[in-house]
Protein backbone atom coordinates (compact mmCIF):
# COMPACT_ATOMS: atom_id res chain seq x y z
CA UNK A 1 0.00 0.00 0.00
CA UNK A 2 1.31 3.26 -0.99
CA UNK A 3 1.53 5.69 1.72
CA UNK A 4 0.06 8.76 2.00
CA UNK A 5 2.16 11.89 1.12
CA UNK A 6 1.11 15.48 1.90
CA UNK A 7 2.38 18.06 -0.52
CA UNK A 8 2.74 21.78 -0.14
CA UNK A 9 2.47 24.33 -2.65
CA UNK A 10 6.04 23.65 -4.24
CA UNK A 11 5.14 20.20 -4.52
CA UNK A 12 7.10 18.98 -1.42
CA UNK A 13 6.01 16.17 0.49
CA UNK A 14 5.94 15.93 4.44
CA UNK A 15 8.72 12.69 5.32
CA UNK A 16 10.87 14.25 8.05
CA UNK A 17 9.81 15.80 11.87
CA UNK A 18 11.86 17.30 13.69
CA UNK A 19 11.05 17.75 17.55
CA UNK A 20 12.56 20.41 20.17
CA UNK A 21 12.51 19.13 23.37
CA UNK A 22 13.38 22.33 24.91
CA UNK A 23 14.24 25.36 24.33
CA UNK A 24 17.05 25.54 27.07
CA UNK A 25 20.75 24.53 26.35
CA UNK A 26 24.22 23.91 28.48
CA UNK A 27 26.09 25.81 25.80
CA UNK A 28 25.80 29.79 24.86
CA UNK A 29 27.33 29.27 21.40
CA UNK A 30 27.29 32.91 19.42
CA UNK A 31 26.04 31.25 16.62
CA UNK A 32 22.67 30.18 18.08
CA UNK A 33 22.41 31.67 21.71
CA UNK A 34 25.18 34.13 22.78
CA UNK A 35 25.94 34.67 26.08
CA UNK A 36 24.67 38.57 26.33
CA UNK A 37 21.47 37.51 25.11
CA UNK A 38 20.86 34.43 26.86
CA UNK A 39 21.80 35.29 30.06
CA UNK A 40 20.61 34.52 33.57
CA UNK A 41 17.63 36.91 33.35
CA UNK A 42 16.86 35.77 29.94
CA UNK A 43 12.95 34.20 30.06
CA UNK A 44 13.11 30.76 29.11
CA UNK A 45 9.83 28.83 28.36
CA UNK A 46 7.64 28.21 31.30
CA UNK A 47 7.12 24.40 32.42
CA UNK A 48 3.56 24.01 31.60
CA UNK A 49 3.87 25.76 27.96
CA UNK A 50 6.89 23.14 27.02
CA UNK A 51 5.00 20.02 25.24
CA UNK A 52 5.18 16.80 27.63
CA UNK A 53 6.08 13.14 26.61
CA UNK A 54 2.61 12.01 25.55
CA UNK A 55 1.79 15.04 23.80
CA UNK A 56 5.10 14.93 21.76
CA UNK A 57 4.07 10.49 21.00
CA UNK A 58 0.47 11.63 20.20
CA UNK A 59 1.98 14.50 17.68
CA UNK A 60 4.21 12.19 16.14
CA UNK A 61 1.69 9.88 16.07
CA UNK A 62 -0.44 11.48 14.28
CA UNK A 63 2.12 12.91 11.78
CA UNK A 64 2.69 9.53 10.78
CA UNK A 65 -1.16 8.98 10.11
CA UNK A 66 -1.01 12.47 8.34
CA UNK A 67 1.55 12.51 5.75
CA UNK A 68 3.41 8.95 6.55
CA UNK A 69 6.49 9.86 8.06
CA UNK A 70 8.94 7.50 8.86
CA UNK A 71 11.73 9.62 10.43
CA UNK A 72 11.93 11.45 13.82
CA UNK A 73 15.22 13.91 14.87
CA UNK A 74 14.86 15.04 18.48
CA UNK A 75 16.59 18.75 18.93
CA UNK A 76 16.65 21.34 20.98
CA UNK A 77 18.40 23.87 23.01
CA UNK A 78 20.39 21.00 23.88
CA UNK A 79 17.92 17.85 24.24
CA UNK A 80 19.49 16.07 26.60
CA UNK A 81 19.06 19.01 29.69
CA UNK A 82 14.99 17.59 29.25
CA UNK A 83 15.18 15.21 32.78
CA UNK A 84 14.51 11.61 31.58
CA UNK A 85 14.96 11.61 27.87
CA UNK A 86 15.36 8.21 27.44
CA UNK A 87 11.40 7.80 28.26
CA UNK A 88 10.50 10.01 25.44
CA UNK A 89 12.87 7.92 22.99
CA UNK A 90 11.22 4.45 24.22
CA UNK A 91 7.46 6.33 23.67
CA UNK A 92 8.76 7.36 20.17
CA UNK A 93 9.96 4.10 19.20
CA UNK A 94 6.90 2.19 20.20
CA UNK A 95 4.69 4.53 17.38
CA UNK A 96 3.86 2.24 14.85
CA UNK A 97 5.34 3.43 11.25
CA UNK A 98 8.16 5.27 12.69
CA UNK A 99 11.87 3.41 11.53
CA UNK A 100 14.53 5.97 12.14
CA UNK A 101 14.99 7.88 14.98
CA UNK A 102 17.73 10.60 15.63
CA UNK A 103 19.12 13.09 17.94
CA UNK A 104 21.46 16.13 17.41
CA UNK A 105 23.41 17.34 20.63
CA UNK A 106 26.49 19.06 21.58
CA UNK A 107 27.38 15.93 23.32
CA UNK A 108 28.54 17.13 27.12
CA UNK A 109 25.88 14.79 28.52
CA UNK A 110 25.95 12.00 25.79
CA UNK A 111 28.47 9.76 27.90
CA UNK A 112 26.45 9.08 30.34
CA UNK A 113 22.97 8.28 28.59
CA UNK A 114 24.65 6.67 24.96
CA UNK A 115 23.94 3.45 26.35
CA UNK A 116 20.54 4.12 27.72
CA UNK A 117 19.41 6.48 24.72
CA UNK A 118 20.14 3.21 22.44
CA UNK A 119 18.99 0.39 24.35
CA UNK A 120 15.34 2.89 24.80
CA UNK A 121 15.27 2.75 20.49
CA UNK A 122 17.73 5.88 19.83
CA UNK A 123 19.68 4.79 16.05
CA UNK A 124 21.31 7.87 15.02
CA UNK A 125 23.39 11.51 16.82
CA UNK A 126 24.29 14.38 15.24
CA UNK A 127 27.28 15.83 17.66
CA UNK A 128 27.85 19.85 17.34
CA UNK A 129 31.84 20.09 16.89
CA UNK A 130 33.30 23.36 16.16
CA UNK A 131 36.96 22.73 16.93
CA UNK A 132 39.60 20.73 17.87
CA UNK A 133 41.44 23.58 19.39
CA UNK A 134 40.32 23.35 23.23
CA UNK A 135 40.75 26.46 23.74
CA UNK A 136 38.71 27.95 20.71
CA UNK A 137 36.29 25.63 21.65
CA UNK A 138 35.80 26.75 25.16
CA UNK A 139 35.37 29.55 23.82
CA UNK A 140 32.31 29.16 21.09
CA UNK A 141 30.64 27.00 23.59
CA UNK A 142 30.88 29.67 25.95
CA UNK A 143 30.80 27.48 28.58
CA UNK A 144 34.51 26.93 29.22
CA UNK A 145 33.77 23.26 28.48
CA UNK A 146 36.68 21.21 27.23
CA UNK A 147 37.08 19.43 23.67
CA UNK A 148 37.84 15.89 25.48
CA UNK A 149 34.18 16.36 27.02
CA UNK A 150 32.60 15.59 23.62
CA UNK A 151 35.57 12.87 22.17
CA UNK A 152 34.02 11.07 25.48
CA UNK A 153 30.26 11.06 24.18
CA UNK A 154 31.53 10.59 20.77
CA UNK A 155 33.12 7.27 22.30
CA UNK A 156 30.49 6.71 24.23
CA UNK A 157 27.77 6.48 21.26
CA UNK A 158 30.21 4.45 18.97
CA UNK A 159 30.32 1.82 21.93
CA UNK A 160 26.50 1.95 22.40
CA UNK A 161 26.26 1.03 18.90
CA UNK A 162 24.81 4.07 17.74
CA UNK A 163 25.47 5.89 14.29
CA UNK A 164 27.53 8.97 14.72
CA UNK A 165 27.90 12.01 12.15
CA UNK A 166 29.70 15.69 13.31
CA UNK A 167 28.61 19.43 12.56
CA UNK A 168 31.28 22.00 12.21
CA UNK A 169 29.65 25.40 11.84
CA UNK A 170 32.06 27.74 9.85
CA UNK A 171 32.49 30.98 10.64
CA UNK A 172 35.19 33.39 9.45
CA UNK A 173 37.57 35.03 11.84
CA UNK A 174 36.56 32.29 14.32
CA UNK A 175 37.10 28.67 12.99
CA UNK A 176 37.62 28.80 9.56
CA UNK A 177 41.32 27.35 10.04
CA UNK A 178 40.09 24.37 11.40
CA UNK A 179 38.64 23.24 8.28
CA UNK A 180 41.33 21.28 7.74
CA UNK A 181 42.56 19.61 11.28
CA UNK A 182 39.07 18.35 11.57
CA UNK A 183 39.28 16.39 8.14
CA UNK A 184 42.40 15.16 8.88
CA UNK A 185 41.40 13.42 12.27
CA UNK A 186 37.83 12.43 11.40
CA UNK A 187 38.90 10.85 7.42
CA UNK A 188 40.34 7.61 8.40
CA UNK A 189 37.00 6.84 10.82
CA UNK A 190 34.04 5.56 10.53
CA UNK A 191 32.61 8.80 11.47
CA UNK A 192 30.98 10.92 8.89
CA UNK A 193 32.35 14.77 9.28
CA UNK A 194 30.02 17.96 7.83
CA UNK A 195 30.58 21.60 7.26
CA UNK A 196 28.06 24.12 8.06
CA UNK A 197 27.62 27.43 6.41
CA UNK A 198 27.05 30.13 9.14
CA UNK A 199 23.28 30.94 8.82
CA UNK A 200 21.39 33.79 9.97
CA UNK A 201 19.20 31.81 12.21
CA UNK A 202 17.07 33.63 14.85
CA UNK A 203 17.64 37.31 15.52
CA UNK A 204 20.45 37.08 18.30
CA UNK A 205 23.42 35.95 16.54
CA UNK A 206 24.86 38.74 14.44
CA UNK A 207 24.68 37.25 11.38
CA UNK A 208 26.91 38.77 8.51
CA UNK A 209 27.04 37.53 5.02
CA UNK A 210 30.97 38.22 5.10
CA UNK A 211 31.42 35.71 7.89
CA UNK A 212 29.76 33.11 5.75
CA UNK A 213 32.68 30.33 4.45
CA UNK A 214 31.16 29.29 1.57
CA UNK A 215 30.51 25.55 0.18
CA UNK A 216 33.07 26.46 -2.67
CA UNK A 217 35.75 27.39 -0.59
CA UNK A 218 35.16 24.09 2.11
CA UNK A 219 35.55 22.11 -1.29
CA UNK A 220 38.79 23.97 -2.02
CA UNK A 221 40.57 23.95 1.12
CA UNK A 222 39.55 20.30 1.81
CA UNK A 223 40.52 19.19 -1.70
CA UNK A 224 44.00 21.07 -2.04
CA UNK A 225 45.58 18.67 0.08
CA UNK A 226 43.40 15.85 0.58
CA UNK A 227 41.24 15.20 -3.01
CA UNK A 228 37.54 14.83 -2.60
CA UNK A 229 35.15 13.82 -5.60
CA UNK A 230 31.21 13.92 -5.38
CA UNK A 231 28.93 11.13 -4.20
CA UNK A 232 25.16 11.26 -5.12
CA UNK A 233 22.43 12.22 -2.35
CA UNK A 234 21.45 8.93 0.13
CA UNK A 235 17.69 10.24 -0.34
CA UNK A 236 16.08 13.25 -2.55
CA UNK A 237 16.12 16.02 0.20
CA UNK A 238 18.62 14.99 1.80
CA UNK A 239 20.73 19.00 3.29
CA UNK A 240 24.25 17.75 3.00
CA UNK A 241 25.73 17.70 -0.31
CA UNK A 242 28.22 14.33 -0.34
CA UNK A 243 31.81 13.80 -1.29
CA UNK A 244 34.38 11.16 -1.04
CA UNK A 245 38.24 10.98 -0.17
CA UNK A 246 39.75 9.69 -2.87
CA UNK A 247 41.94 7.60 -1.20
CA UNK A 248 39.67 5.55 1.28
CA UNK A 249 36.42 6.46 0.07
CA UNK A 250 35.04 7.41 3.38
CA UNK A 251 32.39 9.85 3.56
CA UNK A 252 32.43 14.24 4.02
CA UNK A 253 29.44 16.70 3.54
CA UNK A 254 29.13 19.96 3.44
CA UNK A 255 25.45 21.87 3.80
CA UNK A 256 24.77 25.47 2.35
CA UNK A 257 21.98 26.86 3.17
CA UNK A 258 23.30 30.25 1.98
CA UNK A 259 25.21 30.12 -0.90
CA UNK A 260 23.78 27.02 -2.91
CA UNK A 261 20.28 26.77 -1.13
CA UNK A 262 18.46 23.21 -0.60
CA UNK A 263 14.26 24.78 -0.27
CA UNK A 264 13.11 23.13 -3.58
CA UNK A 265 13.60 19.83 -1.92
CA UNK A 266 13.14 20.69 1.68
CA UNK A 267 10.76 17.69 3.15
CA UNK A 268 11.35 19.02 7.09
CA UNK A 269 8.82 20.02 9.63
CA UNK A 270 9.46 21.40 12.81
CA UNK A 271 8.03 20.80 16.38
CA UNK A 272 8.99 23.65 19.09
CA UNK A 273 9.26 23.19 22.52
CA UNK A 274 5.65 24.89 23.03
CA UNK A 275 3.83 22.86 20.22
CA UNK A 276 4.15 25.17 17.55
CA UNK A 277 4.49 23.32 13.95
CA UNK A 278 7.35 25.21 12.15
CA UNK A 279 7.45 24.64 8.17
CA UNK A 280 11.07 26.11 7.75
CA UNK A 281 14.11 26.73 10.06
CA UNK A 282 13.79 30.22 8.98
CA UNK A 283 10.15 31.22 9.67
CA UNK A 284 8.75 34.16 11.75
CA UNK A 285 6.15 32.22 13.11
CA UNK A 286 5.05 28.85 14.08
CA UNK A 287 1.20 27.25 13.89
CA UNK A 288 -0.14 26.50 17.47
CA UNK A 289 -0.70 22.77 17.63
CA UNK A 290 -0.66 22.49 21.19
CA UNK A 291 -3.49 24.92 22.11
CA UNK A 292 -5.49 22.83 19.64
CA UNK A 293 -4.43 19.62 21.27
CA UNK A 294 -5.17 20.81 24.76
CA UNK A 295 -8.43 21.88 24.01
CA UNK A 296 -10.06 18.27 23.34
CA UNK A 297 -9.09 18.44 19.70
CA UNK A 298 -9.79 14.62 18.01
CA UNK A 299 -7.14 12.92 15.87
CA UNK A 300 -9.43 13.53 13.03
CA UNK A 301 -9.20 17.58 13.54
CA UNK A 302 -5.36 17.43 14.28
CA UNK A 303 -4.58 15.58 11.33
CA UNK A 304 -6.51 18.21 9.24
CA UNK A 305 -4.94 21.08 10.92
CA UNK A 306 -1.55 19.53 10.05
CA UNK A 307 -2.31 18.77 6.49
CA UNK A 308 -3.87 22.35 6.65
CA UNK A 309 -0.73 24.06 7.64
CA UNK A 310 1.89 21.87 5.56
CA UNK A 311 -0.54 21.86 2.02
CA UNK A 312 -0.50 25.80 2.37
CA UNK A 313 3.22 26.20 2.49
CA UNK A 314 5.58 27.84 0.17
CA UNK A 315 8.75 28.52 2.37
CA UNK A 316 12.09 29.15 0.13
CA UNK A 317 13.61 31.34 2.77
CA UNK A 318 17.28 30.80 1.84
CA UNK A 319 16.28 30.87 -2.25
CA UNK A 320 15.39 34.02 -1.75
CA UNK A 321 18.25 35.54 1.06
CA UNK A 322 20.87 36.66 -1.45
CA UNK A 323 18.73 38.92 -3.27
CA UNK A 324 17.41 40.13 -0.14
CA UNK A 325 19.99 40.12 2.85
CA UNK A 326 18.96 43.29 4.89
CA UNK A 327 16.97 40.81 7.61
CA UNK A 328 16.54 43.69 10.09
CA UNK A 329 12.93 43.71 8.16
CA UNK A 330 12.32 39.79 9.44
CA UNK A 331 12.14 38.63 12.48
CA UNK A 332 13.01 34.92 12.67
CA UNK A 333 12.19 31.83 15.23
CA UNK A 334 15.41 31.88 17.75
CA UNK A 335 17.33 28.20 16.81
CA UNK A 336 17.01 27.64 20.19
CA UNK A 337 13.10 26.72 20.12
CA UNK A 338 12.83 24.34 17.25
CA UNK A 339 16.60 22.93 16.68
CA UNK A 340 18.70 22.55 13.82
Amino acid sequence: MEKKRLLDKLGRPLRDLRISVTDRCNFRCSYCMPAEIFDKDFMFLPKDDVLTFEEIKRLSTLFVKAAGIEKLRITGGEPLVRKDLTRLVRMLSEVEGIKDIAMTTNGALLAKHAKDLKAAGLHRVTISLDSLDDERFRKINGRNIGVAQIFEGIEAAKEAGLGVKLNMVVQRGMNEDDILPMVRHFKDTSIILRFIEFMDVGNTNGWNLDQVVSKKEIFERINKEIPIEPIKPNYEGEVATRFRFKDNGNEIGIISSVTDAFCSSCSRARLSADGKLVTCLFASKGHDLRDLMRSGASDEAMIDRMAEIWTGRHDRYSEERLSNTDKKQIRKIEMSHIGG
